[in-house]
Formats: structure tokens, C-alpha cells, sequence
């Protein structure tokens, strides 16, 4: 007797995220293809980062102590690592609302495509943009002099949460430019961009801030991760008493899960909801 094969209807949820994978690869292909066009603009974007670290570390190192003793260099490494993920997200929010004034996106929603492929792969690209970032940033501080000192696998580890937090950041990002009514109202959004990254533990202890100051630097979903990089790197840290600065590496994993769970679903609905 010959066995009789089932087949899922075409509307079946596995079918429909095949789909929606392959779309969304194809989208990712597509910002690729623009980025080999014009390499200067990717590879000044990796470059950036580094002269960040040359400014803080060379002129500004020797005045700062670390708490607990350590080379600041040291210190300051997981937490430039840190705010990587975070340079460049006003390049994602700027593309996508880009993409949505001059009718590129109308036309792909136009097409027999699913309605999450866009985002999804828009934020596919960038994150093998941060990849390669986050891999020049590494090889310039070994250059530098920076290590770590614990084993593979946590330095593995370290850096699986930045690219989370990268991964997070960049759904807020692509919400902000859905959200945005043009190119221009993004301007007012990058220049968050360094207060966000100033206001947290990056570059200095969050108690050497005002209470205050130092309480929302402390919440700061950058802190977390840097703190937790540290750790994990083996490289000097700051503590502290407080119970976020307690649980770093949890907080370090739970900011990024709760980011994506807001701004991915507003994301969709977003694109959805564009007017053609």
C-alpha cells in the first residue's frame, strides 16, 4: 500500500515564515548591495568608534581612577564595545525613513511579499554591519593593548550580549524611522544618541555622578551590558551597591529581551499602517 504524503496548505504558519524569510533576505541583499557601492561610508562608520577610544583613553585616561584599582584602558574597552552598539542607529533610523518619504517602501509593500520582510531585513544587515564593527573595535583595542582575561567561552559570552543589545537597539531604531514623518525629524533623534551614551557607566562610574544623575545612569541599558562585559572580559569594573549594579548580567540579557518585545511588534504594525 503506498503511503500517502500530507501536505500543509499553503497558508499553514510554517509555509508563511518560509516565506517571510526568504523576502527578508532578499531585502538584506538588496541594503548590501548599497553598502558595496559606497564602502567609505561603511568603513568610516567602523573607524569611528576608534578615534573615540583614542580621544577618552589617551587624553582623558590618566586623569580618571578606576574604582578598585586597574588600568582605565581597561575599563574603558567593554564600555566603548558597549556604545558601538549604539553608534550608527541613527544611519538605520535615517535609511528606513529614507526609504519610506521617497515611495520605496509603497512599493514593496505593494509586491507579494510578506509585510515583515522589510524590517526584518533592514535589521538583518545592519546587525552583520555591527558584526564587522564590533570586530574592528576588538582587533584596535588588542592593538592597543587591551585584553581578557577569562576563558573563550566567556569572552564569548560578552560579546553574544552586546550584539543582543545591538539587536534590541536596532528595533527601536527602525520604529523611531517608521514612525518619523520625514528624513528631517530624525535629526531631532540623533542628537539623543550621545546623551544616551554619556548617561551611563561607559565611561565613568555611575557614583561619581550626583545621586540623581547617577541613579539614571545606573538604569541605563548600556551600563548594564558594559558592566557585564567587564565581568565577563575579566577587565576592571565598578560595582556598586545599588541592586541594578548588583545584577548586571541579568539586566544585561532582560533590557534588550524587553526592548525587542516592545518595538518589534510596534515596528510591524508600523509598516503595516503606512500610508501609500
Amino acid at each position: 500500500m503506498n503511503a500517502t504524503t500530507r501536505r500543509l496548505p499553503s497558508g499553514a504558519p510554517l509555509p508563511r515564515l518560509g516565506r517571510a524569510l526568504a523576502d527578508a533576505w532578499t531585502i538584506t541583499l538588496r541594503d548590501l548591495n548599497h553598502w558595496a557601492l559606497r564602502p567609505g561610508t561603511v568603513i568610516v562608520g567602523w573607524l569611528f568608534p576608534v578615534m573615540t577610544v583614542l580621544m577618552f583613553g589617551g587624553l582623558f585616561g590618566g586623569a580618571i581612577s578606576v574604582p578598585g584599582g586597574g588600568g582605565y584602558f581597561e575599563f574603558l574597552m567593554p564600555g566603548m564595545f558597549t556604545l558601538t552598539m549604539l553608534f550608527g542607529l541613527e544611519t538605520t533610523m535615517t535609511a528606513v525613513t529614507t526609504d519610506a518619504a521617497r515611495g520605496v517602501t509603497d512599493r514593496f509593500r505593494s509586491l507579494p511579499m510578506s509585510s515583515s520582510a522589510v524590517v526584518l531585513g533592514r535589521c538583518a544587515a545592519d546587525m552583520l554591519n555591527s558584526v564587522g564593527g564590533l570586530a574592528v573595535m576588538i582587533g584596535a583595542g588588542l592593538l592597543l593593548g587591551w585584553s581578557w582575561h577569562g576563558g573563550p567561552g566567556a569572552a564569548l559570552a560578552a560579546v553574544g550580549l552586546l550584539l543582543l543589545l545591538r539587536f534590541a537597539l536596532l528595533w527601536v531604531g527602525i520604529f523611531i524611522g517608521l514612525a518619523a514623518g520625514g528624513p528631517e525629524a530624525v535629526t531631532s533623534v540623533q542628537i539623543l544618541v550621545w546623551p544616551v551614551g554619556f548617561l551611563s557607566g561607559v565611561f565613568v562610574d555611575p557614583a561619581t555622578m550626583p545621586a540623581w544623575l547617577g541613579a539614571i545612569a545606573a538604569w541605563n541599558p548600556l551600563s548594564a551590558t558594559a558592566a557585564a562585559a567587564r565581568e565577563l572580559f575579566g577587565n576592571p569594573g565598578h560595582g556598586g551597591g545599588s541592586w541594578i549594579e548588583q545584577h548586571a548580567m541579568l539586566m544585561a540579557a532582560g533590557w534588550p529581551v524587553l526592548l525587542v518585545a516592545v518595538f518589534l511588534p510596534l515596528s510591524a504594525r508600523t509598516f503595516r499602517r503606512l500610508k501609500g
